[in-house]
Parts: structure tokens; sequence; C-alpha cells
């Protein structure tokens, strides 16, 4: 059966359609969500249809037999699976298959849900006295009835319609909208109902079939139906701009279904290619080492996630063809993911997986353990690239030096803060050719900047330079103030529960600062054990004297501790919140430079800078 011109507005007789959806002719694309309406919606989309309203454009995919994708049948038309579909659902799923499941299939209830999300099993019957009256009474007269079939009152203790025999239906005027199609049961069950009372029953049946009987079945379903040769890059587009559902796809969901449906993959392994097992296993090995990369517990996709991976890949991927062709770009967009070919992915996810276990491993050298202390994400995505296209040459000092500079520049001059799929694809080529080749620094090094202001206003892990500065005081050798007898190290971080903590206490500020400086900023923060954080309650006087006492130093001794944070123990000592913050500001600023490899040279309004940022 044709539904109309390719990539042209048709429309599709509904009950044509569900036998479609019945055989397996039409399915969906395996990344299509799960059927999920709840019993209302099913009930709203029936008396749609028994009123001939619009019910929405559904748009298709031609497959030439061959589908691009792995594919499964609707919800409720299991029984088509085996056949090789003709038309792939890209939109409509929600609508058809509760359609299928309540006007179609005769044989099961519909296993949907009620308005409280409880699971329920229903059958869909129209109130044949209610349906002849008025349209605006039609969402009442659609019945949904319970698995049994039985309908009761008092709280269910009385069965006021056995609805399992016919003639229970017929006695309550409900007709089962399972038989709508099959016009031998239509005409058979017509006879019950107009044997119960054929002066009455006769006049409500003409009025019946021609008010809902004869709407449902000649009802037109618009189409869209887009041709075989629409590029995967178009298929994506057009299924987020008219999926109902309001959920973007995900370019990971599309490749799934599309990589399970590489027939020579299949036919030389025996399976279709499970892409999200393959994912998992990376994702498992990489972040297993190094939590900085997400936190298994949490999500699959927490840190890094399974998009920052295929990019990596179409970076690789796209660099390796530009070296034969200088025509070709360096790229990670969405259509170079979506058009990553399976062949290609397999060859290079073991490199990318080697290299995001390297790049964790450079995280943990960076004093950067927690997911929730990652400053960007999205910087790891080429970092992965540039050390799997270079290998073991980032492991000389010359080359870690300069992606040390290249990452902090990045992290403190917040640079990945906006759009990166340009920068992504800069600092591949530029990093690689400045370590292979000596070429000049990235722009992500000679663009950084970063002003002292800036340290007023970082006052939360909002903040990527933040959080770079939190791992530099712990890099540079910040010691604990309750186990001070050696400088914190990546891994004691999780061990001792580090985290940022207030120098000076809120409390004590609250009743002492003058608001000269802000209270909260990174300037009066720093990493300390929970057990040191404990003990910062009232003057910082008095709790520095009580830590001392309790790590069994003399107060000189504990100066040098305090002096690791770069924390002026004079200051501290005296409660001078102004002379520590001018103090410190002063000393992490310097940090930031060494760090950078540079100094902010540009003369700009620190406002100016935030606002651009």
């Amino acid at each position: 059966m044709e539904y109309g011109n390719v990539a042209g507005l048709d429309s599709a007789n509904l009950k044509n359609l569900l036998r479609d959806v019945a055989s397996g002719r039409l399915q969906l694309p395996d990344f299509q969500r799960e059927w999920k309406w709840d019993d209302d919606r099913i009930r709203a989309i029936i008396a749609t249809v028994t009123l001939d309203y619009p019910l929405g454009v559904t748009m298709t995919l031609e497959t030439g037999g061959e589908s691009p994708f792995r594919t499964r049948p609707l919800t409720g038309a299991e029984a088509g699976a085996e056949r090789e579909p003709s038309l792939l659902l890209l939109d409509g799923q929600q609508r058809l298959t509760s359609l299928f499941q309540a006007l179609y299939v005769s044989d099961v209830p519909v296993l949907t849900v009620n308005s409280r999300g409880k699971p329920v099993s229903r059958w869909y019957y129209v109130d044949i006295a209610k349906a002849t009256g008025s349209p605006s009474d039609r969402d009442e007269a659609i019945v949904s009835v319970p698995e049994d079939r039985m309908l009761r009152r008092d709280f269910g203790r009385t069965v006021v319609h056995d609805l399992t025999v016919t003639t229970g239906e017929c006695a309550a005027g409900l007709f089962p909208l399972r038989i709508v199609f099959d016009t031998q049961q239509v005409n058979a069950w017509r006879r019950e109902y107009e044997k119960a009372d054929e002066a009455r029953n006769f006049r409500l049946w003409s009025d019946f079939e021609d008010k809902v009987l004869h709407p449902v079945r000649s009802f037109q379903v618009p189409m869209i139906n887009l041709s075989s040769s629409t590029s995967m890059d178009a298929v994506c587009a057009v299924f987020e701009r008219v999926n109902t559902g309001g959920v973007p796809l995900n370019v990971f969901e599309l490749l799934t279904a599309t990589y399970a449906g590489n027939r020579a993959y299949t036919s030389r392994t025996g399976a279709y290619y499970d892409l999200p097992s393959a994912w998992r296993s990376i994702k498992e090995h990489v972040a297993e080492r190094y939590p900085a990369l997400g936190r298994l517990e949490v999500d699959l996709d927490d840190g890094l996630s399974n998009s920052d991976f295929l990019q990596s890949v179409a970076l690789v991927r796209t660099w390796n063809r530009k070296q034969q062709d200088p025509s070709v770009g360096v790229s990670c967009k969405r259509r170079d993911l979506l058009e990553l070919p399976l062949g290609d992915f397999e060859g290079l996810s073991l490199r990318l997986k080697d290299a995001f276990e390297w790049t964790g491993g450079f995280l943990f050298s960076q004093c950067i353990v927690h997911v929730a202390d990652l400053p960007y994400r999205t910087q790891l995505v080429p970092l992965a690239a540039v050390r799997a296209i270079l290998g073991d040459e980032t492991d000389t000092p010359e080359a870690i030096r300069k992606i040390e500079q290249w990452y902090w520049c990045g992290v403190l001059g917040e640079m990945y803060g906006g759009s990166t799929e340009t920068r992504f694809t800069r600092d591949v080529e530029q990093l690689v050719a400045w370590i292979r080749r000596d070429e000049a620094a990235p722009d992500t090094v000679t663009d950084a900047y970063f002003f002292p202001d800036r340290l007023h206003t970082l006052k939360t892990r909002n903040s990527a330079a933040y959080k770079g500065i939190y791992a530099l005081l712990v890099k540079q050798g910040a010691v604990d103030w309750h186990y001070a007898e050696a400088p914190l190290v990546p891994g004691r971080l999780m061990e001792y529960g580090v985290d940022v903590h207030q120098v000076f206490p809120r409390n004590w500020l609250r009743k002492n600062l003058d608001d000269t400086y802000p209270a909260t900023s990174i300037v009066n923060k720093t990493p300390l054990s929970l057990r040191a954080s404990q003990s910062l309650i009232g003057a910082p006087a008095a709790y520095v004297e009580s830590l001392a006492a309790a790590a069994d130093l003399r107060p000189e001794w504990f100066d040098d501790v305090l002096l690791t944070h770069l924390v002026d123990p004079k200051a501290l000592r005296a409660n001078d919140y102004v002379a520590f913050f001018e103090s410190r500001a002063a000393a992490l600023e310097e940090l930031v430079y060494q760090a950078m490899g540079k100094r902010t040279t540009v003369v700009r309004d620190a406002a100016d800078v935030e606002a651009d940022r």
C-alpha cells in the first residue's frame, strides 16, 4: 500500500496504517523511546478519532527494504517483529501505539498507567447513548474498563455489568472498540444489541454508526513520508523538530540503532553491535581507576559522557583523514558523529579508551580527584584526542610541561565556558603541532587571561577557575591542619574527606567583617580535611592555637603549615581579615600566573571580562 508522495504530505487510512503496524511493515527505529501514554490520554485520542478531529501529522522514513537502523515493532505488535519493515515511524509513536492497542488488538487489554502512575490493564468501550449526543460529551462517552471487564459500584462490592459476554455489553450499551475494524464481529454485536430492545436500539445504532463507527473506519492520518535517501543528519534533525515528546534525540541513541542495524557486523559475528555495552565497558574501566571521570553509582554518564567519548573519536578520525587529504577539516560536529562508521569506531575506541585512562591519570597528577572538582569536562575531549594521536610522545617532560600550561590556561582563563566545538578543533591541531614540532602555542594559551579582581568573584564550584585554584593549592604542597605530618596528596583527599572550607569562619565574619572584602570568595577558602574543618570555630587566633596543640606543634612550626596554604600567619593570629585577604589574594594571583606560565598583559576592566564569560 502506498501512503503518498515521498517527502510530501499525504494521508493514510487509519485501519490500513494499524494493519501495517500489526504485520511489522511499519516499525520503529530503535532510538525511539518507549511508549508511555496513560489511560486519560488514550481515552482522549480515541475521542479525537471518533469525532474525526485532526490527529496531527505522522512522519515515516522509507527503508528501501534495508533499514539503516536496528528496528523494533510498536508496543503490542511484537508478532510482526521478524518482518523487515518498509517504513520507520519517526513521529507519532505515542498516538499510533495507543490507537493500535485500543482499537486493533482484540485479545489482550492495554497495559498503561492511571493518573497516579500506577500500572493498570484496560479495555476501551464507547457509551452508545452518550456518543450519539452532543460532541462536547464525547470524552465522557469513551469508557475505560478494568481487565476483568466487570463494572462495579459500592467500592467494588457489587457487579453492575458483566462485559465478558456480548449480552452484558449490549445491556450496558457499551460498544467494545477492540472490534471496531472487524465488520463481521460488529454485525454480530449489532444483532445482539438490537435484539435487546429493538425499538430503541435500532434507532440508536443507526445514529451511532453515522456519528462514531463511520468516522473511525474512514479516519485519515496525515503523513509525511521521507525518502530512504534522506541523510542521517536530516533524520536526526527532523526527529527532534517534530517529536511531540519534547525530548531531544541523543546522537548516542541514534548511533546505537544504526550500529545495531549494521548487517556486515551482524553477519560476521552473528549478533548486533551493542554500543551501550561497549560504552559501559569503557566507562567502567576508566572511572574505576580515576573517579574524576565520573561516579558509576550515580550514572553511567556522570562526568565523562558518551557524547564526550564520541567527539574524541570523531576528532581523531578526522585528524587522521586530514593527514591523507589536507582539504578535510578536523571536526567533531553532530554531523561527524552521525557519519561515524562502525568500523572506524571499533578501530578507534580502544585507542580512545587508553587515551582517557591516561587523561584520568593526568588529572590525578594535577590533584583533581573528584568529579565534582573537575573544572571542565569538555576540556578532556581534545586532551584525550591529542593523547590518542601522539601516544607516548605526550610523556616527555617537555610535552607534559606544555600540556599542563595548556590545561591550566583553559581552566583559569575559563576558555571552555562557551561554545566548544571550534575550540576542540583548534586545540587538537595546535596542541599536536606545539608538542611535536614546537610550533606556536595554541590559542587557548595565548588568548587566556586572568585578572586579580576575578578572585573576589570566585565563590562557588560553578566556576572552573574556583575549582582550578582549589586543585593548585593542593598541588603546590598544602599541608592539612589536622593531619599535619605531610602535604596533602591526591590519594589522601578522599581518605581525609578534604573539601574547601572558609579560613575566617562565617559566624565570626558576620559579627566582625566591615565588608571591605567578600567573605565567601576563594581567597577565604582552602582545602582542609573534615577533622580540621570541625575546629574552625570562633576567632582564627583561638582555633590556630587549638589546632597547633592538637598537632603537637610549636607555634612557629604550625605557622609553616599555614604558609603551605599561602596564608599569612601574622594576619590570621591577629584576626586581621583585611591583611589576610590582601596578602592571600596576591599569593593566589602568583600561583595562577605560575600555572598559566604567563601574566595578563592586556588591561581591561574586570567587570567587562566577567560580562564576556
